[in-house]
């Protein structure tokens, strides 16, 4: 891993919820992550408009194992 390696989006969540769950399914897998969103999640609880969508963000070195895991979760 790279000091200056850049951040990736491997998903785009519609909700805090579904994101955290995404997110722990990478963390559980030690794939570092951040979630990466334009509304604070207590003012904004659902999504219209884009609002309340949330990024997941990883290094780019592990973005294609992070997809992967998330296409296996989404497969069963």
């Amino acid at each position: 891993m790279k000091s200056n390696e850049k951040m990736v989006e491997v998903y785009h969540a519609y909700n805090a919820m579904e994101a955290q769950v995404i997110k722990s399914l990478l963390e559980s897998f030690n794939i570092p992550c951040f979630l990466k969103s334009n509304a604070a999640p207590s003012v904004h609880t659902f999504t219209m408009d884009g609002m309340g969508e949330v990024k997941i963000m990883v290094l780019e070195s592990l973005a294609e194992k992070a997809r992967e895991l998330i296409v296996s979760k989404d497969n069963g």
